[in-house]
């Protein structure tokens, strides 16, 4: 396989293929696989066909189109390379171990810079390596921003957290915010007052070396604004939708919980940008990761087939087919021009959206077990009982960070049961050791319910997982978990 791959890299760089509209010698049929989400399926062979009829190049696409989420291609692609979609879409959080499974070809010089020309800088950033550009803009909409209940909320106080605390404690009404299972949401509160988590990579996508101030006189100031909220007994660890339908007056959460939160609520849906909170008579407006999603080609043996998929994902990443997903779907796009247009500007989600993005981080290549590490503040900041308490919080963040850079090449490879087994809830990895079959196996049988559910990760992160899906147990009993490393298969064995 790395043989495969290496050849398949090897012939995509050397070639350096641009796509654009004077291409030549590509006229043909092409059996091509293309992954999106269930959601746009049937938009995306809307799409493809419109690509066959307007094309000048000769070019015929035959798509065989599936659907696969976002996460489960990643995944997928970066177990076996060769068998996954010609074409997919992935989040970008998944961008750094893509290219380091070699399933993303790098695009032409010419081809980068067009793309990069007409999408939002943060987006294009999100898909680079150094230079290079290694997938195309999707959308621009992956990020969060706060919901109300305007028959609970005054408009008034929509800008302070404090104001929205006492407002939702007087209705005795739920502040749905994950402060306590999401560092995604978390980090909200750090980058409010100029925090920083920036990771770097090395040209094969590998981490090296993380900057991060957390941990400093900004970070303790973070951590007070956050201990307002997760003291309050009205607050609850959520970004669902229908936390309203559940007794919550504000929600923070994104554009993907938009018409489940508008049913819900109907006129009284209230929509803007995250508050701000105050600490010793200094306000700080809450920050936010945003983020997108990417579409990757998987690098082709054959030069010309390779120079036809780049020419149709950046087609299907255009200003008009991300205007089409936004009419069906409400995506939010990531192109210059379709942000620009009218509907895009009027839709108060994505305008709320818009508004935060201003006090936003873009959401760059991060370790994989800084999601389990980080989210572990929210809980120590809801235990502290005082400012050494808070500190104390931020001391244990640190440690486990400065831990990463210093596991072993054994620590890094071996792969551990993590998910809600033996009383665990997705917070501890269950050790597995290698077998002479070269079967990994845990230490130990775990007795388990039917309807447990884990997945197999390597090196305490999530850059890679198996299965794509959480594995689930379907009978309940006492099992050993097996882990098959050469076929990414996941399997029980009784004890």
């Amino acid at each position: 396989m790395k043989k495969f791959l290496a050849i398949l890299l090897t012939l995509a760089m050397s070639l350096s293929l641009c796509v654009s509209a004077s291409a030549s010698g590509l006229e043909g049929t092409y059996d091509i696989t293309v992954w999106v989400a269930e959601e746009i399926k049937d938009l995306t062979a809307q799409q493809i066909e419109a690509f066959n009829a307007s094309n000048d190049a000769g070019i015929v696409i035959n798509a065989t189109i599936e659907a696969v989420s976002e996460s489960v291609a990643a995944t997928t692609m970066v177990a076996d390379v060769e068998l996954g979609g010609d074409l997919f879409c992935f989040p970008q959080d998944q961008f750094a171990r893509l290219v380091q499974a070699g399933a993303l070809a790098k695009l032409g010089v010419k081809a980068a810079e067009t793309v990069a020309a007409a999408n939002a800088a943060g987006v294009v950033a999100a898909a680079k390596v150094g230079d290079d550009l290694y997938a195309y803009p999707l959308t621009a909409d992956n990020g969060y921003f706060m919901y109300y209940d305007k028959s609970i909320i005054p408009d008034e106080d929509v800008d302070s957290l404090e104001k929205l605390i006492a407002d939702c404690e007087a209705a005795q009404k739920y502040f749905a915010f994950e402060m306590q299972s999401s560092a995604w949401y978390l980090a909200s509160f750090f980058f409010a007052t100029g925090c920083v988590s920036e990771w770097t990579t090395d040209e094969s996508g590998a981490f090296i070396e993380v900057h991060d101030t957390f941990n400093s006189p900004e970070g303790l100031i973070a951590v007070k604004g956050m201990k307002k909220l997760v003291s309050s007994d009205f607050h609850l660890s959520s970004s669902a939708g229908d936390a309203f339908d559940a007794n919550a007056a504000v929600v923070v959460t994104g554009i993907w919980n938009y018409e489940t939160i508008k049913s819900i609520l109907g006129d009284n849906m209230g929509v803007t940008d995250l508050p701000s909170f105050e600490v010793d008579g200094v306000s700080y407006h809450l920050g936010s990761f945003n983020g997108c999603k990417l579409m990757g080609v998987k690098p082709q043996t054959d030069p010309v087939r390779q120079a036809v998929l780049h020419r149709l994902a950046q087609y299907l990443t255009g200003e008009q087919c991300q205007l089409e997903r936004f009419e069906a779907k409400s995506w939010g796009p990531s192109n210059l021009n379709a942000q620009a247009s009218e509907a895009v500007q009027t839709n108060p989600g994505l305008v709320a959206l818009f508004a935060q993005s201003a006090y936003s981080i873009p959401q760059g290549q991060i370790h994989g077990s800084w999601w389990d590490i980080a989210k572990v503040i929210g809980d120590d900041v809801k235990d502290a009982e005082d400012e050494a308490g808070l500190q104390a919080a931020l001391d244990n963040y640190y440690d486990k960070i400065s831990a990463l850079f210093q596991m072993s090449d054994a620590e890094k490879n071996a792969w551990a049961v993590i998910g809600t087994v033996n009383g665990t809830n997705w917070d501890t990895d269950l050790p597995m050791t290698k077998g002479d079959d070269g079967i990994w196996k845990t230490d130990e049988a775990y007795a388990m319910d039917a309807g447990t559910e884990f997945k197999v990760r390597q090196g305490k992160s999530w850059d890679n997982n198996f299965p794509a899906d959480n594995f689930k147990v379907e009978e309940a009993g006492t099992y050993y978990v097996l882990f098959d490393e050469a076929t990414g298969e996941v399997s029980l064995a009784a004890e």
